[in-house]
């Protein structure tokens, strides 16, 4: 399939190479809160329920018991659960494959968890075609890292690519972004191809692969430069939620020395300290959310050193430079003219 065309913006990154991101824990209620006793009742009485509709003959019983161990942070009682019906189940297989990939409710055990995930891939059951694309995804993600498997960026680009053309509301776009993120990585390097994908996923919602056009606009990388666009990219991005977008659109305003609006933003965006809960909400790689982050202190910081758009402060210049990251920003600041 041929990359398309330049296209004008369309609903909702910086490219990001592929990488996992280890699913985070549920925030456990405290003891203490008000909640906690109604949280509780709430869950043994679904697990009451479930108990009987298993009692009862209904299939889909055991597993959705399952799920509320999993969705509940339970991974031990999910896991011996899932374990029971993984045979007859194909989502309880899948869900154990992601158990011992990342380690849940278990010792890591990644080529575990890919033999669960081929098993479903590669098998001609109609009751396993739904998870197939899911499948093939997180297979790419093993091979990408040679964990579990042999390292192979060919199989891992060939699995994501039959995952990325099929309807799975969730792989496929994940693909999608991921193929983006895949083809503006130094060895695999195709803009044209990166820019295709991340049009696809953008257009599908993802949040990365928005901010990660914005940027292809703005540099002009696999499409015209086209500042207009870029900047309704960026800025709807950031609006959503992503930081590294907010990073580098406080280094536009910087640049173009727009200090006070620079600041602004950058004083907002500094605000961010909880990394992996904006992962987890945005659904973005924390190694970008910190990048944006940085670039946001950097530049604050540089604003009140030598008082632009805000009021000259050498003691707060120092207490955001403290915030930067220097080796995230290795890659944003160089050749770039920041004085």
């Amino acid at each position: 399939m041929e990359p398309r065309s330049e296209r004008p913006p369309r609903a909702p990154p910086a490219p990001r190479e592929p990488g996992r991101q280890r699913p985070a824990r549920p925030t456990p209620t405290p003891v203490g809160s008000p909640w906690h006793g109604s949280r509780m009742a709430l869950f043994a009485k679904a697990a009451e329920v479930l108990e009987r509709r298993a009692a009862g003959g209904d299939p889909l019983a055991p597993f959705l018991k399952g799920q509320l161990y999993y969705e509940e942070g339970l991974y031990e009682e999910a896991l011996i659960q899932f374990e029971k019906i993984k045979d007859t189940d194909f989502q309880a297989m899948y869900q154990l494959g992601v158990m011992h990939y990342d380690g849940l409710g278990t010792k890591e055990d990644p080529e575990r968890g890919v033999e669960y995930m081929k098993k479903i891939f590669y098998s001609d059951s109609p009751k396993a075609r739904h998870l197939k694309f899911a499948a093939a995804y997180n297979l790419g993600r093993a091979y990408y890292e040679g964990c579990g498997v042999k390292q192979s960026t060919e199989e891992a680009e060939r699995l994501w690519l039959i995952a990325a053309d099929h309807g799975n509301p969730k792989a496929s776009i994940k693909a999608q972004s991921t193929l983006g993120m895949l083809y503006s990585a130094s060895d695999v390097k195709d803009l044209k191809k990166a820019f295709f994908w991340h049009s696809e996923a953008c257009g599908n919602g993802n949040l990365e692969s928005q901010g990660a056009l914005g940027l292809m606009y703005l540099y002009g990388q696999g499409v015209h430069q086209n500042t207009k666009a870029a900047l309704e990219y960026l800025r709807e991005a950031a609006e959503r939620g992503n930081i590294y977008a907010q990073g580098h659109l406080v280094e536009y305003y910087y640049n173009r020395k727009f200090y006070t609006t620079a600041a602004a933003l950058a004083k907002r965006v500094t605000e961010n300290d909880d990394i992996k809960m904006l992962a987890k909400i945005t659904d973005c790689l924390p190694k970008y959310i910190a990048k944006g982050v940085a670039m946001a202190a950097f530049y604050l910081a540089r604003c009140f050193q030598l008082g632009r758009g805000v009021q000259q402060d050498q003691a707060t210049a120092k207490k955001y430079y403290s915030k930067v990251s220097w080796v995230s920003l290795t890659d944003q600041c160089k050749s770039q003219e920041i004085a």
